[in-house]
């Protein structure tokens, strides 16, 4: 089987999720600023929901094209893991 990119939900799909959930940081940062609030609001919940509902699908991917096309499924699995790790790190930098 011939491995697409474009064809394997599994492999792009992760990295869309992180790409929203950078662009709700970027939202949150210029309507409240780098502080943080005592209640979390509807931006944070969808945040939390895209960071995590990501894992499950890496986790797919990894076992589903490792074995098959290693050296794409790692080019793919670091995209990943670089996409999610943009979206995390601020939140912790900022300690949110």
């Amino acid at each position: 089987m011939e491995f697409k990119f474009n064809k394997i939900p599994s492999a792009w799909l992760p990295i869309i999720m992180s790409i929203i959930a950078v662009f709700l940081l970027l939202i949150q940062l210029v309507t409240k600023g780098f502080k943080p609030e005592i209640d979390e609001g509807a931006i944070a919940h969808v945040w939390q929901l895209l960071v995590v509902t990501q894992i499950p699908v890496i986790v797919f991917f990894a076992f589903r094209w490792l074995g098959r096309s290693p050296r794409e499924a790692m080019t793919v699995l670091v995209m990943q893991g670089l996409a999610l790790a943009s979206a995390a790190v601020p939140v912790f930098v900022l300690q949110w």
